[in-house]
């Protein structure tokens, strides 16, 4: 019986620390990809207006990135993300923010030092 209450304790203090990593790791490049999944063609054409279903994604993905780490992780993971897209129109990536209403703090672009991102 005590080794089964033991086991117990210890399945719980496993479950809280991994929910605890979890809430650490914050945005991960998946999330982002997802998030800006549905503006690839957008950004890899020429111009008018990002489709509802980025803006919503940037949207997200903006109200997700809260903290500094969180903003600085995303950018990395934009600029990984954006040199493995060939045909990427980095003009109308800088746009995709202000198109949907949307502040990001930092501009979109390989060129953006993410360790400054605030």
């Amino acid at each position: 019986m005590a080794s089964k209450a033991a086991g117990l304790i210890a399945a719980a203090v496993l479950l809280c620390a991994l929910a605890a990593y979890a809430s650490a790791a914050g945005i991960t490049c998946s999330q982002v990809a997802a998030s800006l999944g549905p503006c690839i063609n957008f950004a890899k054409g020429t111009g008018g207006t990002p489709p509802a279903p980025c803006c919503a994604g940037i949207r997200r993905l903006n109200s997700m990135a809260a903290t500094t780490p969180d903003r600085q992780a995303t950018c990395r993971c934009l600029k990984s993300l954006a040199g493995s897209i060939s045909g990427i129109n980095f003009g109308l990536v800088a746009k995709v923010p202000s198109e949907c209403g949307v502040n990001v703090p930092y501009k979109i672009s390989p060129s953006t030092d993410c360790n400054s991102v605030k």
